[in-house]
């Protein structure tokens, strides 16, 4: 029975072999895998819809011939001027939702105008159907007071796709000889070294699963990342004429804050600082007076009297 283990374990090395040598011709795409890294499987941002299937991606396929259609992922990044982040994000939130698409991620936050104002900005990623792309970026920039950037990005990935699918036909045709190897063996330690290989390879198949997934939902879903930026963040700085009476107001707050500040410093100084500092090196500061008294005294009694 071992023998017969040792010859059916040789096709499944050489079919480890073909399998690896499909991540090899991946490395020529770096940029491609580094994008790969940078999301899961699934997509960030919640459960994307239902993609529809693209032939029989998880089952071996009989004609091992490369697809005709390109799978490309095409990408969107904005920067633009609005009057109300806020609500502009809401609406492209809204527009995601309408497309079909969902939201990837969302962050508001506040920034400083050149004249020191807090004013509000966001940045939002969502993912809409490829075939809408051109309409959401239109509707998008429509009421912008002005679009600062506007850049697109295409990245063809049929070749990392055919990778994946030919790697997962050995993957799972390697999978199917370990277990007509199983259900023959009696052995216990074979049916044990066995089932190990198999749940190595079954995790290979849901990885590589994974990543074709990502590859068919990347390309049906167009990422647009938006940084919208408030209107006030962008306006000049205006200078007002000076006068005597706005100095004075000045120069009076601003000793106003200095004695405030002043005075919070020496409360919190003199109720928590100064007791804190006392009662960590108060004792080691006695300590280490105690021993240098200690010592003078025994220099003192050592040494002679003086001669009159």
């Amino acid at each position: 029975m071992k023998k017969r283990i040792a010859f059916a374990l040789v096709p499944l090395l050489l079919t480890l072999f073909l399998a690896a040598c499909a991540p090899a011709r991946q490395q020529a795409s770096a940029p491609a895998e580094e994008y790969l890294m940078a999301e899961p499987a699934g997509l960030a941002g919640g459960a994307a819809p239902e993609m529809p299937a693209r032939g029989a991606v998880a089952q071996p396929a009989a004609d091992s011939a490369a697809p005709t259609d390109r799978l490309v992922i095409m990408n969107a990044d904005l920067d633009i001027v609005v009057a109300d982040p806020q609500a502009k994000v809401q609406a492209i939130v809204a527009l995601a939702s309408r497309m079909g698409g969902f939201v990837v991620e969302m962050n508001l936050y506040q920034a400083y105008a050149s004249s020191g104002q807090r004013v509000p900005q966001a940045f939002v990623r969502i993912r809409v159907p490829a075939a809408d792309l051109e309409r959401a970026l239109t509707e998008i920039k429509a009421d912008a007071v002005e679009v600062r950037s506007e850049t697109r990005s295409g990245q063809d990935v049929t070749q990392q796709y055919t990778d994946l699918q030919s790697q997962l036909r050995h993957l799972q045709a390697a999978e199917a000889e370990l277990m007509e190897i199983m259900q023959e063996a009696t052995d216990t330690q074979d049916v044990l070294d066995v089932f190990n290989q198999l749940e190595y390879y079954r995790a290979q198949i849901e990885s590589v699963r994974g990543q074709i997934q990502y590859y068919e939902q990347s390309a049906a879903y167009s990422l647009i990342s938006v940084t919208v930026v408030a209107e006030e963040a962008i306006q000049p700085i205006q200078i007002g004429p000076w006068t005597p009476k706005r100095a004075w107001n000045q120069a009076v707050q601003d000793l106003v804050r200095f004695l405030q500040n002043f005075a919070d410093f020496s409360i919190r100084f003199f109720t928590y600082t100064l007791p804190v500092l006392i009662l960590v090196f108060g004792p080691p500061a006695l300590f280490v007076w105690a021993i240098v008294a200690a010592v003078r005294r025994g220099r003192r009694k050592k040494a002679p009297p003086a001669s009159s």
